[in-house]
């Protein structure tokens, strides 16, 4: 029997463990698409306790702590102390056996805390008092976190009226040993039937100080935007869409669709496709022109109990998995980007995994001279970075496509504490490239096998942003 999460945890054979300790383990991390907010970084954020940096905003941890039949102010409400948060989860955590996040909370335990307790509502007072202690040791502030993470580059998630102020400080502190990138992210410009698009219109107009009247000024004042982006040193966007749009249209059909939402016209669902579908269409020209990646992920039904919406907002731990069937939606607005000679670096992700082979497949169809794997199917995602949604993930790209010019792992977290995902991750990859060795199914080559897994972890995405010869 095994020890829980000794050195070798996840990997199984001897192969993998080769692989891991010698070739991935020490691998920097490019995590090109979070949720990390970027004046923590340029503030150097400390954390008074392990319930700020661990909780706060953590819907993973959120819905197991509600799962456990904790009452909501042990999670989100603001009358409950940070220690009575914690103890309820760690309450909840031992139920949650074969879940991702209880093999996350103890890596973090090890990796940041030097711990190696196992969380439960018995061990919380000591893991509380232990973890308070090590944060306020140097290596425990936010810089020092990334810095003690091997993390190069950190790709933030940004709306276009930001003013991207942290970024640009952080860009004149030499202190900070990571690359910090914003991500270009229009979804509020994309989604004309939400009640919030009228307000965010005016936001842009203040912002780019020009006033949208026709989709004309619109495309004006988001190129600006996307200049304003490319200056600060952005290489990458990213559209969170319920489903992929695609429905044939005219320009003069999208600029009156555009005039009417601007009245405040009632928008029909045909017209919404129509609207979206020119939007995606103008932003992949614009994201080829820039040499940008385009990312697109959709999938997600949201906001699905609408009682904890009306009293906590989005993105709380209420969201689910669809089951929206898009794929010659997805293929019909790839293949136009392409026949306009507008078609970026692509990363396509889908919440349910039923989509996997489907997008696998579709990516395989559009390929570029000098480039490996144009169009990705991006890594197992939300609901699916679990241990079997990642090995499924990689089973179908595999099977379907070219693993070895897969672009890897991200953390899509919120917290500075999230970094052992990729760890996670790379044990993953290692033993079920190990297993296929061990099973005869590939040569026992261990250079061409270190290559294939290092490129994985590293190489690959630092090629496909451009951040490799930086």
């Amino acid at each position: 029997m095994n020890t829980f999460m000794n050195n070798d945890f996840l990997l199984l054979n001897n192969t993998a463990k080769t692989l891991y300790h010698n070739y991935a383990s020490k691998m920097p991390i490019i995590d090109y698409h979070c949720h990390v907010d970027p004046k923590e970084i340029a503030q150097n954020r400390r954390f008074d306790n392990l319930t700020q940096v661990w909780l706060g905003g953590d819907h993973y941890k959120w819905r197991l702590i509600r799962a456990n039949g904790e009452d909501e102010k042990f999670i989100t409400g603001a009358e409950s102390s940070d220690y009575d948060k914690f103890l309820a989860f760690a309450r909840a955590l031992p139920r949650a056996i074969g879940n991702p996040v209880y093999h996350w909370t103890h890596l973090e335990l090890k990796r940041y805390f030097d711990c190696d307790l196992v969380l439960s509502e018995k061990t919380a007072q000591e893991i509380w008092n232990h973890c308070n202690a090590r944060l306020t040791d140097k290596d425990m502030s936010v810089c020092a976190i990334i810095k003690k993470s091997n993390v190069e580059v950190i790709a933030t998630t940004d709306d276009p009226v930001d003013t991207l102020e942290w970024h640009k400080q952080i860009a004149e502190d030499d202190t900070i040993s990571a690359k910090v990138l914003p991500t270009f992210r229009p979804d509020k410009a994309v989604n004309i039937d939400k009640p919030t698009f009228l307000d965010y219109i005016k936001q842009l107009e203040s912002v780019c100080n020009i006033s949208i009247k026709s989709l004309g000024d619109l495309y004006t004042a988001l190129e600006n935007r996307l200049d304003y982006f490319h200056e600060a040193g952005c290489l990458i966007s990213d559209h969170g869409l319920d489903s992929v749009p695609f429905e044939h249209y005219s320009p003069d059909e999208v600029s009156k669709i555009f005039e009417r939402a601007l009245s405040g016209e009632h928008i029909s669902q045909v017209d919404v496709e129509k609207y979206k579908t020119a939007l995606l269409l103008f932003f992949g020209k614009q994201y080829s022109k820039r040499g940008w990646v385009m990312q697109l992920h959709y999938g997600a039904l949201r906001n699905v109990n609408t009682s904890a919406f009306l009293k906590l907002g989005p993105d709380t731990g209420y969201d689910a998995i669809s089951s929206y069937e898009c794929s010659r939606k997805v293929a019909a607005l790839l293949s136009l980007l392409e026949e306009n000679g507008d078609l970026p670096k692509t990363i396509l992700y889908s919440l349910n995994p039923n989509d996997d082979a489907m997008l696998v497949t579709i990516a395989g169809c559009f390929s570029s001279s000098g480039i490996k794997s144009k169009v990705q199917h991006g890594s197992a995602w939300w609901f699916n970075d679990t241990k079997p949604g990642m090995e499924a993930q990689l089973i179908s790209l595999a099977s379907r496509g070219v693993l070895g010019n897969f672009i890897g792992m991200l953390t899509d977290s919120r917290s500075f504490l999230s970094y052992p995902r990729h760890e996670y991750f790379r044990r993953i990859l290692c033993n079920l490239i190990g297993q296929w060795v061990e099973c005869g199914e590939y040569p026992n080559d261990l250079e061409a096998l270190g290559e294939i897994v290092q490129d994985i972890s590293y190489n690959n995405v630092a090629q496909y942003l451009g951040v490799d010869n930086d």
